[in-house]
């Protein structure tokens, strides 16, 4: 067997040293979560067989040079674990990526029905599609989750509890999904609790357009075109959704609306053979039809006139430097979410403002054979306004260190971070995780890290507002084993995991705040077990699901969690014949639950089918059609609030 020397500037960890250095298109088909990054750094995780970091000597006398070993499939990248590309073996930490191809085989706009496929989230919903939508990771609250996209902090700061709303996310603009389940404040900082969601726009070459039309009058049209070279890209996707909807009320007649307008652009440009310009930017401006509660007996969620007009946009700017041995990108940010809400006169009754700004460095240095060090440092700008004359700013910084270290089979990262908050002062984060090959098929993996969660600006300076308050914290462990990965062959995962979180910021009521304040008042633990599988049947069948159990706990009271079931899944199945025809199906089980921190309130358990079909008429052809909730059940995930019934679906997909 040839042997080869390093070449410079192939510090791929996807290849052997000596191969040819990638191209540029090459790693921009890397871009995760907006963010283009230089590989890995760390050969020796990729390699299939284990390599010692000492030198070879190959029998020809000259040391200091590897043979080859070719690897069976490119690895899966994922920038959740680390804040930088690295491949998702490579990491003790749970993550799960979902491609744009899963998402277009799962079709339609609604962001829950392609996330129910990841294990540890559960979902609650104020209404239909575009409604107010939390995911709970693990058992964690909705703000306790980081939501990025294309890199960028996209929480509203104006919003009670500082959390994003999947709502008005929908899945034409999204290209992927990389999702770590578990605390990670130690490369993420504030908000890094249950976990991170780091959401890709869509940026392809050449153009694709869907149309698709279906129950309640559902419209459903998006384009996205990209063109470029291995030294500039440009891409834009643009999508407009409208629905007339269901009631929200689940005591309700008249229907609630949504409809958004949403377009994202992504670009960049080498200025010089290591130094590259990149950019993305996103907007979504939706109106939502809203129902209301009555303020008489009986009480309760009735039908209204009442909306909600959103828009939302983000985007960042920046210079990513590819060295030998090092990388770094720097980038400026920017997210901002407008709310306002307005009777059935059309007159506002609530209006808020959140943005946040950030600069950022992020960076890696290869130091000696399987040894490297991540690190990184931020500094953000937040603030928010209300209508009601509600104004606050805050400020906060943080560093972090990372070190790495990949020998053979075995891949090792423990790192720590310190922020320090203009308000609550410093706050230290750490954690670490370990992976272990134990052939080619089969690893182990484990990971304990910290979490932070910096009160909201609402609840430091509302009304309701107390400026001694102190951050959520926790503590999350978890261990693994895993065999194959999750969207080819034989694929199996088994996680229990354990999260115990202090200093949970609750509402009270004082003698001296009788209107009720924000206090560091609540305790909670939550702990399960996360099983993941799939199997090929046989060419072009493929069978998979995900399964939770987690067992939730107020310490202070010993009762359960809102709205958080101990039981749920997902069965999915998907078929693609080799005359073009596609079959598939998702069957979604939900065991019950609370809707109440007393428990007084029950939400029933449910199970929904969709189905869905698609013929290919050749490559640039498919018209395709589901089913949602096939057997038409009636279930709900917040107590008052209607979920869609039995849906039909039709679309065309034309590809150029």
């Amino acid at each position: 067997m040839p042997v080869v020397r390093p070449r410079a500037g192939c510090t791929d960890g996807m290849r052997g040293w000596g191969d040819p250095a990638p191209s540029r298109h090459e790693r921009h088909s890397l871009v995760i979560g907006g963010s283009v990054y230089k590989y890995l750094f760390l050969l020796s995780a990729a390699l299939a067989a284990p390599l010692s970091a000492q030198d070879i000597d190959d029998g020809t006398g000259e040391e200091g040079e590897i043979i080859l070993t070719p690897l069976p499939n490119e690895p899966t990248i994922t920038v959740t674990a680390n804040g930088l590309g690295t491949d998702i073996r490579n990491t003790g930490q749970p993550v799960t990526i979902i491609s744009r191809e899963e998402i277009e085989a799962v079709q339609g706009a609604d962001v829950t029905r392609i996330l129910q496929r990841t294990p540890g989230m559960s979902f609650s919903r104020s209404g239909g599609i575009g409604s107010l939508t939390s995911v709970n990771v693990r058992g964690a609250a909705p703000e306790q989750l980081l939501v990025l996209i294309d890199g960028v902090r996209v929480a509203d700061t104006a919003s009670t509890s500082g959390s994003f709303d999947f709502g008005n996310l929908l899945l034409p603009t999204v290209g992927k999904f990389d999702i770590l389940r578990g605390a990670n404040s130690t490369i993420w900082g504030s908000d890094a609790v249950a976990g991170v969601i780091d959401i890709t726009t869509r940026a392809e070459t050449g153009m694709e357009g869907t149309a698709e039309y279906g129950a309640r009058d559902t419209v459903l049209a998006n384009v996205s075109a990209g063109t470029g070279n291995d030294s500039v890209f440009v891409g834009l996707v643009g999508s407009w959704f409208q629905t007339d909807g269901f009631s929200a009320a689940a005591s309700g007649t008249e229907p609630d609306g949504y409809e958004q307008f949403a377009i994202g652009a992504t670009g960049f440009l080498d200025l010089t053979p290591t130094l590259e310009l990149f950019a993305h930017a996103n907007l979504r401006q939706s109106d939502l039809e809203i129902d209301g509660f009555q303020s008489e007996p009986p009480y309760g969620l009735i039908d209204s006139g009442d909306t909600q007009e959103t828009e939302q946009y983000s985007g960042d700017i920046g210079l990513a430097y590819y060295g030998n041995d090092l990388t770094l990108r720097g980038a400026y940010s920017l997210s901002r979410t407008q709310r306002d809400n307005l009777d059935a006169d059309g007159a506002l009754s609530f209006a808020s403002d959140g943005e946040t700004e950030r600069v950022q460095l992020r960076g890696e240095y290869r130091v000696l054979g399987g040894l490297s060090v991540a690190f990184g440092g931020e500094h953000d700008w937040s603030r928010f306004d209300t209508d009601a004359g509600e104004r606050a700013e805050v400020e906060i910084t943080g560093v972090y260190a990372q070190l790495g270290w990949v020998m053979g089979a075995l891949s090792l990262h423990a790192g720590g971070r310190v922020d320090d908050h203009e308000f609550f002062g410093t706050h230290t984060s750490f954690g670490g995780d370990a992976s272990y090959r134990l052939d080619a098929d089969w690893r182990l993996r484990a990971s304990i890290g910290e979490g932070f969660k910096a009160p909201s600006l609402y609840q430091l300076y509302s009304f309701y507002g107390n400026l001694d308050l102190e951050p959520e914290e926790s503590t999350s462990i978890d261990i693994g084993i895993e065999r194959g990965e999750r969207d080819r062959g034989p694929y199996v995962a088994l996680t229990a995991f354990r999260r115990t979180s202090d200093n949970l910021i609750g509402f009270a009521f004082t003698e001296n705040r009788p209107f009720g304040v924000y206090q560091n008042t609540a305790e909670a633990r939550a702990q399960g077990i996360e099983a993941e599988a799939g199997i090929d049947l046989f060419e072009g069948a493929r069978i998979g699901g995900v399964y939770t159990y987690v067992d939730t706990e107020d310490r202070e009271t010993d009762l359960r969690l809102a709205r958080r079931p101990r039981h749920f899944g997902t069965l999915f199945a998907d078929w693609q014949t080799g005359f073009g025809l596609k079959l598939g199906a998702d069957f979604r089980v939900s065991g019950p639950s609370y809707d109440n921190a007393s428990n007084t309130v029950r939400l029933e358990g449910y199970e929904v089918l969709d189905l869905r079909a698609g013929y290919e008429f050749g490559e640039n052809l498919e018209l395709y059609g589901r089913v949602e909730n096939v057997f038409d059940t009636e279930y709900q995930t917040a107590q008052g609030y209607n979920t869609p019934g039995r849906g039909a679906f039709v679309g065309v997909r034309a590809r150029m």
